[in-house]
């Protein structure tokens, strides 16, 4: 099984600004993230055997804006030994959506640990 316990992602190509900090107890995962347009977020779910997550995602924007859903994360491993998650991900409500993303694995965190939500 793949350990997240404190792994940074964000998403691919450097993203918005948004970084996730993930925690892990056994088959049970979780994230806070902040960041963008992001005031704050989390995702919780679990850990597959192969390092697959089913997650359960808020988030409130800097609209105000209240935002959920879920996502199911594939991971696959890069060259230089960081993760990519392929994120299948559905939004639920009012602005009810669902896509395809990545999230790539932020090696370095000296500008994230400054960011107000990002728990060291």
């Amino acid at each position: 099984m793949i350990s997240y316990e404190g792994r940074l992602f964000r998403k691919a190509g450097g993203g918005d600004g948004t970084v996730a900090r993930y925690r892990q107890d056994g088959d049970l995962v979780w994230a806070d993230f902040t960041g963008g347009k992001v005031r704050r977020g989390t995702v919780t779910g679990t850990c597959s055997p192969d390092g697959t997550l089913r997650l359960a995602y808020t988030m409130v924007l800097d609209t105000g804006e209240v935002i959920s859903g879920h996502t199911v994360n594939v991971p696959q491993w890069q060259p230089d030994g960081r993760l990519v998650l392929r994120e299948e991900w559905q939004r639920y409500g009012e602005h009810a959506t669902s896509g395809v993303s990545y999230l790539e694995e932020v090696l370095s965190e000296p500008s994230v640990a400054a960011q107000p939500g990002v728990r060291a």
